[in-house]
């Protein structure tokens, strides 16, 4: 079954075998996405790596096509009730946006956080998406049953880089917005300034306005990390780049050069440096009026007559 938002993008709805996904080589363990595809189609975007792989379209035609795994409530409640979960921490939206458009027709990322309260099963959400303010209720109800952590990705403020490698998304500022209602909550939100794009975004007065608008909105934390292109996404991005900003292609074709995927530390460092001294000296920290923790778990008592 098809859904058509504008000429934009296709829906295609579809049931899944299963929602928890093991994941290697993440800071976490499992991940979960209620959709496949994306219409941010961000032109930095990991997943065309993983699209590639599978012999899926990497190129422009990534995010024209989404697949609604229809029934992904349903099959997380059943996962998450078999005897053989244990509660580990679940990512949602590590490869595809929980709250692109898509989320206000279907509510099953909304459906999602509430399955995951109601198994007390502690996650996190990571999102460009400021839809997410609608389900402030249902993340508080969480917060107080498991541990409940929500990521924004701004990489950038500047309006330029931010709509030509970020086509599709919400202005970074309007994320922001986002969070403060979020942390206002008692929800711990933090920001991620993720990619940092080399001779863009790394500019050192465009990264201390993305540490003094996360401190304003009350960011719980904030970090950083630098471009990284793997085969897929390499060869989208190095386009983009050839049109919009074609006299840094050498730069690039010099920093991933043969292949290489992630840029040599000492490309990295300096920006990792600059965005921790800025968060000390900004003074980005958990400041939350109000904080949400988990209520303690009522175990059964076992009486031995």
């Amino acid at each position: 079954m098809f859904y058509t938002e504008g000429m934009a993008a296709q829906y295609r709805e579809e049931p899944c075998r299963s929602a928890l996904n093991k994941v290697k080589g993440m800071p976490f363990g499992w991940s979960l996405n209620p959709y496949m595809g994306c219409v941010h189609r961000c032109t930095f975007c990991y997943v065309r790596a993983f699209e590639r792989r599978a012999d899926r379209p990497s190129d422009d035609r990534y995010g024209r096509t989404i697949r609604v795994k229809t029934n992904v409530v349903d099959v997380l409640r059943r996962e998450l009730a078999r005897a053989s979960w244990e509660p580990e921490s679940v990512v949602i939206g590590a490869a595809t946006d929980p709250y692109q458009p898509a989320e206000g027709r279907y509510r099953l990322t909304r459906g999602c956080i509430q399955a995951l309260a109601e198994a007390r099963n502690p996650f996190g959400i990571i999102t460009r998406g400021p839809l997410i303010v609608r389900d402030v209720d249902v993340l508080v109800e969480a917060a107080r049953r498991a541990e409940v952590s929500v990521t924004f990705s701004v990489p950038t403020l500047d309006p330029e880089i931010w709509r030509t490698t970020e086509p599709g998304t919400a202005p970074p500022r309007q994320r922001l917005r986002a969070l403060k209602t979020l942390v206002e909550a008692g929800i711990r939100a933090s920001v991620g300034m993720a990619p940092i794009l080399p001779g863009l975004s790394d500019r050192p007065e465009l990264l201390a306005d993305v540490v003094r608008a996360a401190r304003e909105a009350g960011a719980t934390g904030i970090w950083a990390n630098l471009l990284h292109l793997r085969p897929g996404t390499r060869e989208h991005f190095l386009d983009c780049l050839s049109r919009d900003w074609p006299e840094l292609l050498p730069r690039y074709e010099q920093l991933y050069a043969r292949g290489r995927a992630y840029l040599p530390a000492a490309e990295q460092e300096p920006v990792r440096s600059e965005v921790a001294r800025l968060r000390k000296e900004i003074g980005i920290a958990d400041r939350r009026a109000v904080r949400l923790v988990p209520e303690p778990r009522c175990e059964q008592l076992r009486i031995a007559v």
